[in-house]
């Protein structure tokens, strides 16, 4: 064996199974295109390290032989690289879940390289924006575009990302179907989770503003939100509109559509929403993913502190 090793393709065999396993993953689990990609290219940097590092390309023999101390060294390579904690942590995450997809279709015991744990990270702390602030970029976004049907569906996509904590894919996945927005909202989410999300006066009147004002017929099963040609809206084009807004306000660069939704919940957590309810609005999985705008809020708090305590 040899550290450090440049990695070596995957053999025919391994491939398949590769591809059997992201199916799989697709298929049982409701995986997003985007995780399915992530997971890939997780899965060929493991598996190709531990080519390079055998001397020879992996086969399912070889994972049953792995050991804590080959996961170490992948881990080390990786960091080596320039991978950062985080990364890494759901780098480890995804070559664990293949290994015990593999030991229980090849039969092979893999406690051994299944012991082993990912690195420990910090994790950072979303950026909401004021409410002051996330207003504000809803008037520039209002009033910024020469077209005004493209200036009117800018800010009704992000009213909704702010008064509703939709996701972006959320958000421009709305169909002709879903109009006139109730009350509340049915959204299918990361993972297929359905959930539902309250619509807002403001939000359900910026989306009638822009239908108003959309060159294009409103078709139920076309786009809600469509683009200049009539497709469906790209997110980069609402990343732009969110690019120019915080350019004019002299916002950081974390002030990005997502930036909206994180708005969203740590807003309903100062006004006093609890934890639980304020998952399942965003549709998390876990609570404790929910549970990082707690540090937001008292991250706030602190500041507010010294700020009024210099010498605290």
């Amino acid at each position: 064996m040899t550290g450090g090793a440049e990695p070596l393709a995957l053999a025919p065999a391994m491939a398949e199974n590769l591809a059997r396993w992201l199916d799989s993953e697709r298929a049982t689990r409701d995986r997003s295109p985007h995780t399915i990609r992530a997971y890939q290219g997780d899965l060929l940097a493991f598996l190709g390290f531990l080519g390079g590092y055998h001397g020879t390309p992996a086969l399912p023999a070889t994972l049953g032989g792995l050991t804590q101390s080959d996961m170490r060294a992948f881990a080390a390579d990786e960091r080596r690289r320039g991978l950062s904690a985080r990364s890494l942590a759901r780098r480890l995450s995804a070559a664990r879940s293949f290994i015990r997809w593999m030991a229980d279709r090849h039969g092979f015991d893999a406690s051994r390289a299944l012991a082993s744990r990912g690195p420990k990270y910090t994790r950072s702390l979303p950026r909401p924006l004021a409410p002051g602030q996330a207003q504000d970029v809803l008037d520039i976004a209002a009033g910024t575009h020469p077209e005004a049907w493209i200036a009117a569906r800018d800010a009704a996509v992000l009213t909704l990302l702010w008064g509703s904590g939709l996701r972006i894919s959320e958000a421009l996945g709305l169909n002709g179907a879903d109009w006139p927005l109730r009350e509340a909202l049915t959204i299918r989410g990361k993972g297929g989770r359905e959930r539902q999300v309250p619509v807002l006066p403001i939000a359900r009147q910026a989306v009638a503003d822009y239908l108003r004002l959309c060159p294009w017929p409103l078709e139920a099963g076309a786009a809600l939100f469509r683009g200049a040609r009539g497709g469906r809206l790209s997110p980069t084009l609402i990343a732009g509109a969110m690019r120019q807004a915080r350019q004019v306000l002299g916002l950081p660069p974390t002030a990005t559509p997502h930036a909206l939704r994180h708005s969203f919940a740590t807003h309903l957590l100062a006004a006093g929403g609890d934890l639980r309810t304020i998952q399942e609005l965003l549709g998390h999985a876990s609570l404790s993913t929910t549970q990082v705008y707690t540090g937001v809020d008292d991250a706030r708090l602190l500041a507010v502190y010294r700020a009024a305590h210099p010498r605290a």
